[in-house]
């Protein structure tokens, strides 16, 4: 294994360290959302790669499926790391705008976006640019840090000298846009996380609902 690999690896259970000493578990979380969202089936997209914390929960898992994010920089941290657990026949990594993605539409059953919300400029519009891709019987997983989530972040980037910027658009207004969007949406979360799970309501579609 190459020095590269394993020296991002260190920095990857370093910071994962930190998160525990804190109260957040990254494993623990990103499971929970993974549970939640089961069953998942079809061909599965991950909108927001950023170091690749979920990713590596979907590849452990052994399920195949495909990641993007806009940051090249960050990605490559998330892939050295899935190289370090040789799961890169599982994960194909894409850079992609998560506003105007070049995937073709309803190409993805099951759709991840993990504590992404946060940090969009425009989270409405990668909305839109997420329910395009889905399928006709997909299922949409949006998952984001709870107000205690929020406060583990916070102290994390404190002490890193940093600041965490949110953005205004929460969790409980993605919910309502869903549901204006003809979506069944359901609410679950730990204490760090909240997580919504929203497939499209078929009997408003069919009833010509303006979905």
């Amino acid at each position: 294994m190459n020095k590269e690999i394993l020296k991002n690896h260190k920095k990857y259970l370093e910071r994962k360290a930190l998160y525990k000493s804190l109260g957040y578990d990254v494993d623990k979380e990103r499971d929970f959302i993974l549970e939640q969202a089961k069953p998942l089936y079809g061909r599965i997209l991950e909108a927001g790669t950023g170091k690749g914390h979920f990713a590596l929960a979907l590849a452990k898992a052994g399920y195949q499926f495909v990641t993007f994010d806009i940051s090249a920089v960050e990605q490559r941290f998330a892939k050295l790391n899935i190289a370090h657990f040789g799961f890169e026949k599982q994960v194909d990594f894409r850079i992609e705008n998560g506003e105007r993605t070049s995937f073709s539409e309803g190409s993805f059953d099951t759709v991840f976006s993990v504590n992404v919300l946060h940090h969009l400029r425009n989270p409405y519009q990668v909305f839109d640019e997420l329910i395009r891709l889905l399928s006709q019987n997909g299922k949409l997983i949006l998952a984001d840090f709870t107000e205690e989530g929020f406060k583990i972040m916070d102290k994390i980037h404190a002490l890193e000298g940093n600041a965490h910027e949110v953005g205004k658009t929460k969790l409980t207004d993605t919910e309502a846009y869903l549901r204006g969007k003809c979506f069944l949406v359901r609410s679950i979360q730990s204490i760090y996380q909240q997580v919504l799970i929203a497939s499209k309501d078929l009997n408003k579609i069919n009833d010509h609902f303006n979905c």
